[in-house]
């Protein structure tokens, strides 16, 4: 059966893929092993299909924004992985500056605006970037990402109202890894399909499985051409799992490592590999080239974080309020 995608988007996936995989590792040894980085750290792992297929879906003048699990994403969306590294590592050359760390990764030049610690705040500051590009008269989309824990917020609602009034260029993304922390979707809501809370605002809704680049591309491609049509916004379920903790801390007590080797043996990008040599995309050695080109990159990353110097002891009160003198309004 012939593919959908072609060669080079399955060998873009893959490496996109393993990148975010090696990137979190790699950072979590630093972390829990050498004590190098601090601090929150919410990794990741198992859920790098959504980057993906997100990637392919939309442009670089998209707009992402997402909530405290960010690494991947803003990885995906371009910021550097020497700068991200960096940030875990709280040193003066991270992407925000060392002051954000693991919750706060930041990319405006690549369209990335964050990584927000607080649980919903970036569905409204979604929304917000949206209203702002359809304001401004472009057809650039925001996708705005949050958890399954993060659907429970009042904010949504008056959000998703406000959205489907103004017809907003946004596409409401929920990685649905079936815990917020340690709570169930079953244990939470009396809705437990999230995309069905669409409906309340007449508002298109989708399920994705989140464990394929190709499903993901699919359904955000659907929604995207949507929005840049001025059809508004779309809310999408793509339904995931991380295989670490909540937080590098969380003893996952409230799963089953049953449970977690079921989802392992969906994992993403080993489903990606697969149909790369099944197809003959690529050979043996081919992906061993790719391989080598990120772990080095991670290596690289791993040295300029540990080379880089930790922030200024003037920089404290820096970048905490705006300055007076900005130009909101301009000519």
């Amino acid at each position: 059966m012939a593919l959908k995608f072609s060669k080079e988007t399955y060998l873009y996936w893959y490496e996109l893929m393993y990148l975010i995989r090696q990137f979190e590792l790699t950072a979590e040894e630093k972390y829990k092993m050498e004590g190098k980085i601090r601090g929150f750290f919410h990794a990741y792992v198992g859920q790098e299909a959504i980057a993906a297929g997100c990637m392919t879906a939309t442009r670089p003048e998209d707009l992402f924004i997402t909530g405290y699990r960010d690494h991947g994403l803003a990885i995906a969306k371009g910021v550097s992985v020497e700068s991200c590294m960096a940030e875990l590592y709280g040193k003066a050359t991270g992407c925000a500056k060392g002051k954000g760390g693991s919750m706060h990764f930041f990319g405006k030049d690549v369209n990335f605006y964050g990584g927000h610690g607080i649980v919903g705040a970036q569905i409204g500051t979604g929304a917000g970037l949206a209203f702002a590009e359809q304001y401004k008269g472009t057809d650039n989309v925001v996708l705005c990402f949050f958890g399954d824990g993060a659907a429970r917020q009042g904010m949504l609602h008056e959000v998703f109202n406000m959205s489907m009034l103004w017809k907003l260029p946004v596409i409401f993304i929920c990685e649905n890894n079936n815990y917020a922390m340690g709570t169930s979707v079953e244990r939470s809501s009396n809705v437990v399909d999230i995309y069905k809370l669409a409906a309340a605002y007449e508002m298109p809704g989708d399920a994705i499985d989140g464990m394929k680049p190709e499903k993901v591309h699919e359904g955000v491609s659907k929604a995207v051409k949507r929005a840049r049509e001025k059809g508004g916004p779309t809310l999408l379920e793509i339904k995931t799992y991380r295989y670490k903790g909540h937080s590098i801390s969380d003893p996952q007590k409230y799963r089953t490592k049953e449970e977690v080797e079921e989802y392992k043996s969906k994992d993403p990008i080993e489903q990606v590999l697969k149909t790369i040599l099944d197809n003959k995309l690529a050979t043996s050695d081919d992906i061993a080239a790719i391989q080598k080109r990120v772990d080095n990159k991670i290596a690289q990353a791993v040295r300029f974080a540990e080379e880089s110097p930790f922030p200024d002891n003037s920089e404290v009160l820096k970048d905490i309020y705006m300055d007076p003198n900005y130009p909101f309004i301009t000519d």
